[in-house]
């Protein structure tokens, strides 16, 4: 089945779904003076950069030219010229962009309330909670350090690093920071975890365990999860009892153990941190939970903290066992959009291409729940690539895709079958 036409390119219609005075209003207010190469023009050429995976300026801009008459259409826009783009890249704010990803996403959010509730299936969620859970992680993109002296992270390397919350109800974003590698996780968990309401879950790895932020957090009435350090002192102030059937002495735990069905629950106490400077941070008792987990087919050791006194063990594992989540997230991004290789070398220019291929990766989620879409975010990427600058309808693209996509029944897993669980 061959898709049906459109009266304008697949391109357009992606930019369509930006509202169409919301460009040229960010432009007035951050004050951006242009010329021949509009604003809208500038987003709409670092949206096909991101699309297309362009592999230099030249690679845009020859583009750009070559569809001058499809791109004209879109909003008036016009091809830049390269030293234009880096111009531009370099010199207008990308305040403008990060502003910009924020109203698209809340304008998303009023109109289509349904996308941030479920629009995509995320098989590590924990159903029974429903609560929002946050998985606060962070991701380092290596830089080049001869040419990037802003970014300096250690001697010979240079590195900029993108904090993120990820909503994993919706697996979108709800805060995301990009910042210098410099900037270290713990003092940048304040910002991350600013907009989180109380009642709602965060959790995050040990990286970010700094008890004077839990305290906080705790105070907001925030719950949280985290990976204990091996250095903590803490007193035991009591126990919770385990039960029978996830002690490692039971026969069914055993069982368990060897299908790889569930971590194994060791120990559930109630401690106190006896370190000065950390019983000032943090003065209340915690909930520490020791359970052996699976990971990477090998059996393994973890301890985690809450400040949740009421929930199951087994729930606090599997709380932060979909923190996975946000890893999963920026594989996705890294793989598909423009993320990892850079074409400018100022800090605002990396800032503008960041945002730019998180603002597409917003619209292409928003596609794939609008027309049901039911494969992969990657395939997705790769079939709107292929057919950017065609007239055909997007909606058409993707139910041929759908209909010429046939999948093999996944057959029955072997009994004795071990499922990982991935921290």
């Amino acid at each position: 089945m061959s898709p049906q036409k459109n009266t304008m390119a697949v391109l357009g219609q992606i930019v369509k779904l930006i509202p169409k005075k919301l460009i040229e209003s960010l432009r007035k207010k951050y004050k951006i003076q242009t010329r021949s190469f509009s604003a809208t023009s500038h987003v709409v050429t670092l949206i096909y950069a991101q699309l297309s995976h362009a592999l230099s300026l030249n690679d845009i801009c020859d583009a750009m030219r070559n569809h001058h008459g499809i791109l004209s259409q879109i909003r008036d826009c016009v091809p830049p010229s390269r030293n234009g783009l880096a111009h531009a890249n370099r010199t207008r704010t990308a305040d403008m962009a990060e502003e910009l990803f924020w109203a698209v996403y809340e304008f998303l959010q009023k109109n289509y309330a349904a996308f941030f509730h479920g629009s995509r299936n995320y098989p590590g969620l924990p159903r029974r909670f429903k609560r929002v859970i946050h998985a606060v992680d962070s991701s380092t993109i290596p830089l080049i350090a001869k040419c990037l002296d802003w970014a300096k992270h250690r001697a010979k390397k240079a590195a900029l690093k993108l904090h993120l919350a990820l909503n994993l109800t919706s697996f979108l974003p709800s805060f995301a920071v990009a910042n210098r590698a410099s900037d270290s996780d713990p003092k940048m968990a304040w910002a991350v975890c600013a907009h989180i309401n109380a009642g709602e879950i965060v959790v995050f790895d040990k990286a970010y365990c700094d008890f004077k932020h839990l305290w906080h957090l705790n105070e907001r009435g925030v719950f949280w999860v985290t990976r204990a350090k091996e250095n903590i002192k803490y007193e035991v102030m009591g126990q919770q009892p385990v039960k029978m059937t996830q002690n490692t002495d039971s026969p069914r735990s055993k069982e368990a153990k060897i299908m790889g069905q569930q971590p194994v629950v060791l120990q559930d106490l109630v401690i106190k941190m006896t370190c000065p400077n950390t019983l000032k941070n943090y003065p209340r008792e915690l909930r520490m939970v020791a359970a052996d987990v699976l990971v990477n087919k090998k059996w393994k050791r973890m301890t985690f903290l809450t400040n949740n006194m009421i929930w199951a063990a087994s729930s606090i594992c599997e709380l932060y066992r979909s923190r996975w989540g946000v890893e999963v997230f920026f594989k996705e991004i890294k793989q598909t959009l423009q993320i990892a290789d850079f074409m400018g070398t100022s800090e605002n220019a990396i800032r503008w291409q960041i945002w730019i291929a998180l603002l597409v990766y917003l619209l292409l989620r928003f596609l794939a729940w609008k027309h049901e879409w039911e494969h992969s975010f990657k395939r997705l990427f790769t079939l709107i690539r292929g057919v950017v600058w065609n007239f055909f309808d997007i909606e058409s693209v993707m139910r041929s895709c759908k209909a010429g996509f046939q999948t093999k029944p996944r057959p029955p897993p072997l009994k004795n079958e071990q499922l990982e669980f991935e921290f």
